[in-house]
């Protein structure tokens, strides 16, 4: 099936060469690439081996190109998110039996079960884990996957008034996409991964916790450790050896002077794209922001 995020007539290759899965995320993640999509696709090279997404996240770039006949090396430092993909590829239907159970409870009373839940974090299963994971996901603020120091979650409820916590069909769906693609998926830190695994001709896909535009706008605590300046300065210094590996890289980040300085090396391959980011608080705030595109590649 045709892409029907392309435009027509628009590099017809990608029809045969990124199948569009019949599924989507099934988080809701701080810097989600699925607005990106269209941008993503475009810059994507028309040619590649093995496919690497370190930091996975919703994984909205992975569902769209994965395949069962390419090799693909997905992980994130994210222990409750990569749990859950494993939950989703390997035990889906308990799965489903305990989200069902999470919507009806939440369904008879938000609030309290909400915080009930968030603060219930002993004596959990893989597949309870991943159940809760996923119920406080669909369920807390603007979708915020937020931890304090201890790493414990501390995000309060969001307002919504009937949110889709069990989305079966969506699950099932990605179950199958996650066995059939030959996957590794683990809790990695991107370094290990990427130095260890990638090679010439393999396509990596870099989507780090952004730099923050403001003082006040560090959404980078999605695991107790952050991920602060060095680590941007740390990534930029692994961009340009996996080029000299002549890997093929494209990097989501935000559009600040700093950024722009650490990969001037590929200025002429940067783009800009405009996004709408719902986690702001003030909905004013929410459009018009800026990312930017980084490629090593033409």
């Amino acid at each position: 099936m045709r892409s029907q995020i392309m435009k027509s007539g628009e590099r017809e290759n990608y029809g045969l060469l990124y199948q569009t899965p019949r599924c989507h995320p099934f988080v809701k993640w701080a810097g989600g690439k699925s607005q990106l999509m269209p941008q993503i696709i475009r810059l994507m090279p028309s040619k590649f081996g093995r496919y690497f997404e370190p930091f996975l996240g919703g994984g909205a770039v992975f569902f769209y190109i994965a395949s069962s006949d390419r090799n693909t090396f997905l992980s994130d430092t994210n222990t409750d998110l990569i749990n859950a993909y494993k939950v989703i590829r390997n035990h889906v239907e308990d799965l489903i039996t305990i989200l069902r159970y999470h919507q009806t409870e939440y369904n008879k009373s938000p609030i309290r079960y909400y915080y009930q839940l968030r603060d219930r974090t002993n004596s959990l299963n893989k597949i309870e884990n991943a159940a809760r994971f996923i119920t406080l996901n669909k369920t807390c603020y603007n979708g915020l996957y937020r931890v304090n120091k201890n790493g414990s979650f501390n995000v309060p409820i969001g307002r919504y008034k009937n949110p889709l916590i069990c989305d079966t069909d969506n699950l099932r769906k990605m179950s199958i996409v996650l066995r059939q693609s030959g996957s590794y998926l683990g809790v990695s830190d991107y370094k290990k991964i990427l130095v260890e695994k990638a090679d010439k001709g393999d396509f990596i896909y870099l989507d780090p916790p952004f730099y923050p535009i403001s003082n006040t706008a560090n959404f980078t605590s999605y695991t107790n450790n952050g991920f602060t300046f060095e680590d941007q300065k740390e990534l930029a210094i692994i961009f340009k050896e996996l080029t000299k590996r002549r890997c093929k890289v494209l990097l989501s980040n935000s559009n600040t002077d700093e950024i722009r300085r650490l990969y001037s090396d590929f200025s002429h391959l940067t783009e800009a794209a405009i996004v709408n980011r719902s986690i702001n608080s003030i909905g004013s705030k929410r459009i018009g922001h800026k990312e930017l595109l980084i490629r090593n590649y033409t």
